[in-house]
């Protein structure tokens, strides 16, 4: 009686299917593995029950099938094709595989088609040709699905206005018949191999993306899109010329990427955007002159929220006009040319979160005004020439996670206000003219991983919280003047575990540069926000090295399983060496140019991973077995005069100075030791994204586009 009910007064909750479109849909599921079990209510006749599935009002057909993001797998059969009035079929965010059934071509109701991100191969059947009245055709990040860019994809529907095939593998040339689809308002080619002229599009677009291709020529001024285009998009193609006045013409754009390109040339003073615009990446390209004064207008409440405009030949000095975008969040100037000083007004953006302007010939101190910039999460200034001292007042800037001004020359001592920054995770400030001792203003940066002062003219004893850090897994004081023992402590967990974070990519050297290497990915909401969260994957490291250490290195030291790397070289550490058998993730072990004594552990050669072994210029003694795999190691003994390193056939080799006396190891090793015990740190900023952002391939500030 309730069920009886519920249809007589409420007949669209009681809907049944049509039996032909009930057996299609059975038979379609026979073939779907559903482990989430999301299909399980395709049971009955009732259609409202039947999840994903939508049914014509009076003759309960099936008209919509929209099953995305249900963790589905398994090949599409053509028993789908049996809904004649489909006009609806959303099969993305799943896992389906095998090629595109080409009876999709017989659904001459079909308007909509998303198969985006799955995993469908083959080519783009040529029966799509029949569907005449299809608005949307969405098939990206399909990688295995490509081919030549079918010749009649710009005029087989005169209503298609959504055409997406980005993150594909699609090659050849866009047809002619593309730039004249009048009707069509998103067109995304991005990411796949496509090659060929960039020209004029002669339809009102309002999304261009054509980034990550093969595209070369001119920009072309887009004047058919001067009132509707909001998004264009051509990162990482050939590009070449300058940047023509009329792109500032569109008057609705709100997102510019032309990163990745050859574009050349300065930027003219007539080149002034809308406040519409949000984000303008021209990074990685060769313009040159002098910065813009004006880029774009701007008012309290619009404007940019992103500049990148790293990576060029600008020179000159940073323009006033630049702090008066007042609602910039994120400004990357980094290497360039520039030179002068930092703007005092920079302390005007209120909004600022992330600012680089590293790479450069900067001078003069860090402005005190930019305290002012108080939401600020990253302060990036590292090589340039800078001066003066850290001012005790940057500990205003109490949500900074990183800082780095690494490779200048700055001077005096850490502040103790600084122990303010209580958000910090990322610290480098090596390379220049510090001095004095540790104070504990460290210690309140609680969430540090990362903690580098190499480099400077620090001195006194280390203290004996240094590697107690929950989160810490780089600690660099190499190069000092630090003296005393090591502390003998308990070390913290993520030294211990490694988190779980070490991340060994065969394709990148163990050893590739001194400082840490950050990699910003900034994402910007319709809104004109951008926050962000990151995470720092490196290697676990420690390196004292080039101090006035002494005393016997803590066996503690030696029992930390996460630790990847360590380098106590050239210091006065005297002592034998315990078994490092509990070090099984160790890649690099120097502690050469030491007093070390006893015999060389037998068990360092089972390490699995260690690549780079160093113990040359010490008091070792003993003997090290051929059969002991040391081989491996040249040079790693030499400097052991009452140390018999055995030889096949030839006895005992005594311990002895490398061929050219006065070369370091470093330099005896070849290239992969150019420095031996450097961290490749890598930190990825990113961000939810709900409508507009932006992005670029492999760089150190790496902005991605998506919509």
């Amino acid at each position: 009686m309730l069920v009886l009910s519920l249809c007589l007064f409420s007949p669209t909750k009681c809907l049944d299917l049509d039996p032909d479109d009930k057996s299609s849909l059975l038979c379609f599921n026979s073939s779907v593995q559903d482990p989430n079990r999301s299909l399980a209510t395709w049971v009955g006749s009732n259609c409202t029950n039947w999840t994903g599935i939508s049914c014509e009002n009076r003759t309960g057909r099936v008209v919509s099938v929209n099953l995305a993001n249900m963790n589905l797998s398994g090949k599409v059969l053509p028993c789908l094709c049996n809904l004649s009035f489909l006009e609806y079929l959303n099969l993305s965010g799943n896992n389906f595989n095998g090629t595109i059934p080409t009876c999709f071509g017989s659904l001459a109701s079909l308007k909509t088609i998303d198969l985006s991100h799955n995993s469908f191969s083959g080519v783009l059947p040529d029966n799509i040709t029949r569907l005449g009245q299809l608005r949307e055709l969405v098939l990206n990040g399909n990688r295995q699905l490509g081919g030549d860019l079918p010749w009649w994809i710009g005029n087989f529907s005169s209503n298609l206005e959504k055409l997406d095939l980005s993150s594909n593998s699609f090659n050849g040339e866009m047809p002619d018949s593309l730039f004249h689809l009048k009707s069509l308002r998103h067109l995304d080619l991005g990411d796949n191999y496509i090659s060929g002229n960039v020209h004029e599009f002669y339809q009102s677009l309002e999304f261009l993306g054509l980034a990550l291709n093969k595209l070369f020529g001119t920009l072309p001024c887009f004047s058919a899109s001067t009132k509707s285009l909001t998004v264009l998009t051509l990162a990482n193609n050939s590009l070449v010329g300058g940047i023509p006045t009329c792109i500032a013409s569109l008057e609705a754009l709100a997102h510019l990427n032309l990163s990745f390109n050859h574009l050349s040339y300065g930027i003219s003073p007539r080149l002034v955007f809308t406040e519409k615009l949000l984000v303008l990446d021209l990074s990685f390209n060769d313009l040159s002159g002098p910065l813009p004064g004006k880029i774009a207008e701007a008012t309290e409440k619009s404007g940019l929220v992103l500049l990148d405009l790293s990576h060029n030949r600008f020179s000159g000095k940073v323009p006033l006009k630049i702090t008066e975008l007042k609602s910039l969040q994120a400004l990357f100037l980094s290497h360039n040319l520039l030179t002068g000083e930092i703007p005092a007004r920079i302390g005007n953006l209120t909004y600022l979160q992330v600012v680089d302007l590293s790479h450069n010939s900067l001078s003069g101190s860090i402005p005190l005004d930019i305290v002012g910039c108080f939401q600020l999460l990253a302060l990036i200034l590292n090589n340039n020439n800078l001066s003066g001292e850290i001012q005790p007042e940057l500990d205003a800037l109490d949500s900074l996670k990183i800082l780095d001004v690494s490779h200048n020359k700055i001077s005096g001592e850490i502040p103790l206000t600084l122990a303010g920054l209580k958000s910090l995770e990322v610290v480098d400030l090596s390379s220049n003219n510090l001095s004095g001792t540790l104070n504990d203003a460290i210690t309140k940066w609680l969430n540090l991983k990362y903690l580098s002062l190499a480099h400077n003219k620090f001195s006194g004893n280390l203290p004996s919280w240094l590697f107690t850090f929950e989160a810490i897994q780089v600690i660099d004081f190499s190069g000092n003047k630090f003296s005393g023992f090591i502390p003998d402590g308990n070390f913290n967990i993520s030294f211990r575990s490694n988190n779980g974070n070490s991340v060994r990519d065969p394709k990148v050297p163990f050893i590739s540069v001194k400082s840490i290497e950050i990699k910003v990915s900034a994402m910007v909401i319709d809104t004109g926000e951008l926050s962000f969260t990151f995470k720092v994957s490196s290697m676990v490291g420690i390196d004292l090295s080039d101090n006035l250490l002494r005393g016997e290195i803590p066996n503690v030291i030696f029992e930390v399983e996460g630790l990847e790397y360590l380098n106590l070289s050239y210091n006065y550490l005297d002592g034998q060496l315990p078994s490092l058998e509990k070090m099984w993730n160790l890649r690099a072990l120097d502690l050469s140019h030491n007093s070390l004594s006893g015999q060389i552990p037998g068990n360092i050669s089972t390490l699995k991973d260690l690549i780079l072994l160093n113990l040359s210029y010490n008091s070792f003694s003993g003997s090290v077995p051929v059969n002991q795999g040391y081989r491996r190691f040249p040079g790693a003994f030499a400097g052991n005069p009452d140390l018999c390193v055995e030889s096949s056939g030839e006895g005992c080799e005594r311990g002895s100075p490398p061929a050219e006396p006065g070369k370091t190891f470093e330099e005896v090793e070849g290239p992969i030791l150019v420095w031996v015990f450097c961290v490749s740190a890598f930190v990825s900023f990113y961000l939810g994204v709900v409508g507009l952002f932006c992005s670029a391939r492999a760089r150190s500030y790496i902005l991605q586009t998506k919509v």
